[in-house]
């Protein structure tokens, strides 16, 4: 066995190249898993993270190593390593912290997401967050394409098109909004959302503190793990600036849903208008969702 250079300690701090050995982004797996457990997810997914740390810690060869030789199909010829858990290692040792992880301390933040790309640095990244409202890498894909980020002054052709090809390949299968073949129905996400709700509004769920927005890091947001068949979930209510400034705290939830080779972000939220006015509508498919209440297919987006 060969630990890697330095070992880690469960903390907060995001961990250096170098500093990615496999005790350390074992240590981290860990940590995901005691999350886990404490916020009631199925037993079964924490000890896959709890067994991708031993696989880490029992490697005669460090983990950089081999992500730098194959990339991530060759963590998933490890035992016990799939696609999700070797995304996250992936994560881990790349970017230095895990946007999961983050999600489970309530520490996520999207300036440090956005700064884990090539040519975006803090400034950059803080104004991408104030100016444009970019909370994702999602959010920043769509603002690559669309005009946004080529009218922002420091975003030149050739700054573009390599935040494009970075997004392109670390997002890859990982889409956000998207009815992909393989993605979850609409059905399955609103369900997802009544399950969050309803269990949040019996103060079923572990609580747990955000680091944004909360200066007195009151635990006060609900967070669910569940699963739809070989679909596992994570649902929070969303902790986004523009959900403080318009309200929508206690009614807008962010789904995260992971099946292996599919992963993916979603926000639903209640319609303020139109023929789908108060109902949960998915963003992004509300025409899906019309055919859910069996509504006309033309119903226009109105969430």
């Amino acid at each position: 066995m060969m630990p890697g250079s330095r070992p880690g300690a469960r903390g907060r701090s995001a961990l250096t190249p170098h500093q990615a050995g496999n005790e350390a982004v074992a240590s981290r797996l860990d940590e995901v898993a005691a999350l886990l457990t404490a916020q009631g997810a199925n037993p079964f997914r924490v000890r896959a993270y709890h067994r991708g740390a031993e696989t880490l810690r029992r490697l005669d060869v460090p983990v950089t190593r081999i992500l730098a030789d194959g990339g991530l199909e060759a963590l998933k010829i490890l035992p016990g390593i799939g696609e999700s858990l070797g995304r996250t290692i992936r994560d881990i040792v790349r970017y230095g912290y895990s946007p999961m992880l983050d999600r489970l301390r309530g520490n996520a933040d999207p300036v440090r997401l956005l700064m884990s790309v090539p040519g975006i640095g803090r400034r950059l990244a803080a104004r991408l967050r104030d100016d444009l409202h970019l909370e994702t890498l999602e959010d920043l894909e769509v603002a690559a394409h669309d005009g946004r980020l080529a009218r922002l002054a420091g975003f030149g052709p050739k700054r573009l098109a390599g935040v494009r090809a970075v997004l392109a390949s670390r997002l890859g299968r990982v889409r956000s909004n998207a009815p992909a073949e393989g993605g979850p129905p609409v059905a399955e996400l609103l369900d997802v959302d009544r399950e969050y709700r309803e269990s949040a509004a019996a103060g079923r769920l572990v609580t747990i503190a955000p680091r944004r927005f909360n200066p007195g890091r009151r635990q006060w947001l609900p967070i669910l793990h569940t699963h739809r068949a070989a679909r596992h979930y994570t649902a929070l209510f969303s902790n986004t600036a523009q959900a403080h400034r318009l309200g929508k705290t206690g009614d807008w939830v962010v789904i995260y849903g992971d099946h292996g080779t599919t992963a993916g972000q979603w926000t639903v939220v209640s319609a303020p208008v139109g023929a789908m006015s108060g109902r949960r509508v998915v963003r992004g498919r509300e025409r899906e969702c019309a055919r859910h209440y069996g509504l006309a297919d033309d119903v226009p987006c109105t969430a």
